[in-house]
């Protein structure tokens, strides 16, 4: 049991990541298409669909981190100290977004300006998160258990690839949020950025993927090797069928489903990149990637945060589901004043 724990606490964190990615990211996707509104009404109509959730999907965010310091202490602090400039610009960005949200919604006079810096804040927080998963993607140099790169080695070509596609990754998820909860012109326009966001994800994503072939041997070993392949290729398989069921509500025009499908993409997709990095946590340039057992904490401190989070998740989940029934329903120009 105790040599399974590490295994339970990455499927712990794999899940928290990838609600906040979905939660967080349609709500900083809206941020980034603020940016392109038009009109401050219009803007203001935008921000107002994330009124009384926004909130909350940035705390999944600290959930996250508490539960890597607790449980992957070295990931933890490798993670921090080669990639601070990413992480201080996006806690920046997260509180840049925040004020910015409050002050709007208080100010009489500035609503132009603080509905603008809600989108600069969001697009802020969206590349530093990019940036800080295509460096660690792209290899930490590590030796001796500490980070031997330099202040900016998470910046490179790929890390910038890879920040495009979060870009366009939350761009979409954003757009699809808004399908689902406008209506009119509003939603028209959704639908086009929709269309735009997904077509590029999808191209970045084919190109991701290639380079990570080409930069991981053993993620390529394991992906042309029977039978350590089935599950990578059923999980990528099955974010194909996700993307081609997608493409088709948006041509149908459907409003529920176009976001259920992209939260299939990313399921899987992580999944499938998951299932190819393990058992490494961090892919090392120097020396032999850092295992997911090697990372984690003792077995005593796993057990105890397990019984902790056993206890605490279902009131998160009861919590959030409540919330999101109380916030559903379209938001309507008629309804909000600017």
């Amino acid at each position: 049991m105790e040599a399974n724990l590490p295994l339970v606490w990455l499927v712990l964190i794999g899940f928290f990541l990838l609600y906040y990615a979905v939660a967080d990211g349609f709500d900083l996707g809206v941020g980034i298409i603020s940016l392109f509104a038009g009109t401050d009404e219009r803007r203001g109509l935008l921000m107002s669909s994330l009124e009384g959730i926004w909130h909350d999907n940035q705390t999944w965010l600290v959930l996250l981190g508490g539960m890597m310091f607790g449980a992957f202490p070295l990931f933890y602090s490798l993670v921090l100290s080669s990639l601070y400039i990413p992480i201080l610009v996006m806690l920046f960005g997260l509180v840049f977004r925040g004020v910015s949200f409050e002050f709007r919604e208080s100010s009489t006079g500035h609503k132009r300006f603080w509905g603008i810096a809600f989108g600069v804040g969001s697009l802020l927080v969206t590349l530093s998160q990019g940036f800080a998963l295509g460096g660690l993607l792209g290899g930490l140099q590590i030796e001796e258990g500490r980070y031997a790169g330099g202040v900016w080695g998470w910046l490179h070509w790929h890390s910038a690839l890879i920040a495009s596609g979060v870009l366009c990754g939350y761009v979409m998820l954003g757009a699809n949020f808004l399908i689902l909860k406008t209506e009119k012109d509003v939603q028209d326009r959704s639908y086009r950025y929709a269309w735009r966001a997904s077509i590029c994800t999808l191209a970045i994503a084919c190109g991701v993927h290639a380079w990570n072939m080409r930069a991981h041997p053993y993620l390529a070993r394991k992906l042309l090797t029977f039978p350590e392949n089935v599950p990578i290729l059923l999980l990528l398989g099955l974010a194909a069928v996700c993307f081609v069921m997608y493409f088709r509500s948006l041509s149908k025009r459907y409003e529920k489903s176009p976001l259920i499908w992209n939260i299939g993409i990313i399921l899987f997709s992580f999944a499938g990149l998951s299932a190819g990095m393990y058992p490494y946590m961090i892919p090392n340039i120097i020396s032999s990637p850092i295992t997911v057992h090697a990372a984690a904490a003792s077995p005593q401190t796993l057990r105890f945060m397990l019984v902790v989070t056993g206890i605490l998740l279902p009131v998160i989940l009861v919590y959030t589901v409540y919330k999101h029934t109380i916030f559903k329903g379209k938001v309507r120009e008629a309804e909000y004043g600017g």
